[in-house]
């Protein structure tokens, strides 16, 4: 018997139009109302940016918007800062409101009353977005549990331990930057410039996003698709190209070292030697911002994978004098070569490797620890918000956790105290501190001493310490390792 096909289905063969190109950054923003959320992900102070889009929002004028998004970036054109500065922002939810020793135009308005704040951790925000995009309304998540980010929320247990609910966290736009797009919509993108582009496109209702090239379809193999087109709904050419992120945030250099009563400690490059030779072989280990990122030159060519939350796992930092292929970044900011073997992923797949425990450690800076192991190292008094970055969600994952810091701040303060009198990051769970004085490591409610650096003596340690020490009956010289040439 002979089925007549319905009048109303699309001949399969008949070509549908799904060109979604747009002429410029401008008509592809010229939409965006009044008081719009809107994604934009950047990394970093001003990695893989889609400044093009930033322009053209400013130039559009949108008013009372809400940015969500990792940071602002700093200290450059066509970075999200921009709009702030123009005062077309009423609300912010970030990782990064502020980073030590850049001017924040962020900080300023909040601590006027003109932009309202929400800080996040950077795989909770991830966490957010992946939900929405997801059609999930919440999940409950074991980052920020004992912080006051957890303040007001609800906390569950799960199989004896607490638990905090999150919501989704759906946008209007999200302004993206890739590799090269189709007229599909289709996007391919490069080393770790992935991050955030694909979740923060999922959790949109109108992507656009700006590349380098505009290809046909078909020309970019399906392997090698990064964002699909079915998230995507408007491409255009960049037409905004700073010259080119700079590599990390400009610490101190590597070889310099500070006195404590008139004597010399490690140097910063000799106190990363000492936390790398603490690093199991054939591990896998994530470095944080500032002085743990000098571990990296510990390890090169060794057996210790690195890892970095913006995506990245297997690399090595970029040698002096080699030439940043600037798709290629750590979560510090820095320039990274990939090992064979490496691997580039967006954020989601990150973050599901710093939770699950598959690190094999976590070394990060703080501002204070206490002896009970809590750790301090996102906000310090003064900041309306701080920088939290990946560090709460790595914490979470329960991966060894290895602070690596000079034993006092820059105002000769004791960094190691009794009790946080900063904001907290995680409570009780550093393992080992390193600062560029001595190595200690928790035992139960305390920390033991277990090495001191060359000149110092127990009483010099006891003098700059605000927390009760036990010392080693082993008490042995920290060894000032550099890397090899």
């Amino acid at each position: 018997m002979r089925v007549d096909r319905p009048a109303h289905r699309p001949d399969i063969n008949q070509k549908i139009n799904m060109d979604k190109i747009f002429p410029s950054p401008e008509a592809a923003v010229a939409d965006i109302p009044d008081g719009a959320t809107i994604a934009i992900a950047s990394f970093g102070v001003g990695h893989s940016n889609p400044g093009s889009l930033v322009v053209a929002l400013k130039n559009h004028g949108a008013d009372d918007l809400c940015i969500v998004g990792n940071s602002l970036g700093a200290g450059g054109e066509y970075r999200a800062e921009m709009l702030v500065e123009n005062k077309q922002v009423s609300r912010l939810i970030l990782s990064f409101s502020a980073r030590p020793g850049i001017p924040s135009i962020a900080e300023d308005q909040v601590a006027g009353g003109t932009v309202k704040l929400e800080m996040v951790p950077q795989g909770i925000l991830v966490e957010r977005l992946r939900a929405a995009g997801a059609g999930l309304p919440a999940f409950y998540s074991p980052v920020t549990v004992g912080t006051r980010l957890a303040d007001g929320k609800e906390l569950r247990a799960f199989s004896g331990k607490q638990f905090v609910l999150e919501h989704a966290l759906p946008v209007d736009y999200a302004l993206l930057r890739g590799f090269r797009a189709d007229k599909s919509g289709n996007v391919e993108f490069r080393g770790s410039s992935i991050h955030f582009n694909p979740v923060f496109a999922k959790a949109a209702k109108v992507a656009i996003i700006e590349v380098d090239y505009i290809v046909e379809v078909g020309e970019i193999p399906p392997e090698r698709v990064g964002l699909p087109g079915i998230f995507v709904s408007r491409v255009v050419l960049s037409t905004k190209k700073p010259a080119g992120a700079k590599g990390g945030l400009g610490r101190r250099a590597p070889d310099s070292r500070r006195e404590y009563l008139g004597k010399p400690a490690l140097s910063r490059l000799e106190l990363a030697g000492r936390a790398a030779a603490l690093l199991p072989r054939g591990g896998y280990v994530n470095l944080g911002s500032g002085l743990p990122t000098l571990v990296a030159s510990h390890v090169v060519s060794s057996e210790i994978t690195l890892h970095a939350e913006n995506g990245a796992l297997g690399y090595d930092l970029l040698g002096e004098g080699e030439s940043p292929d600037y798709d290629f970044f750590d979560a510090a900011g820095n320039f990274i070569a990939m090992r064979p073997g490496g691997s580039v992923f967006d954020s989601v797949v990150s973050f599901e490797v710093a939770r699950s425990g598959k690190l094999s450690a976590v070394l990060l800076g703080a501002y204070q620890v206490a002896q009970n192991g809590d750790v301090a190292n996102w906000s310090v008094p003064g900041q309306v918000g701080g920088g939290i970055g990946g560090a709460m969600d790595l914490i979470a994952g329960g991966s060894r956790l290895i602070i690596v810091m000079e034993h006092s701040d820059s105002k000769g303060r004791p960094k190691l105290v009794r009790n946080c009198s900063y904001p907290v990051s995680a409570r009780a769970r550093v393992d080992v501190i390193v600062t560029d004085l001595a190595l200690l490591v928790r035992q139960a409610e305390r920390f033991v001493v277990e090495e001191l650096a060359p000149g110092f003596t127990r009483e010099d340690i006891i003098q700059l310490t605000d927390m009760d020490l036990v010392f080693s009956d082993n008490l042995r010289l920290m060894q000032a390792t550099v890397p090899r040439e």
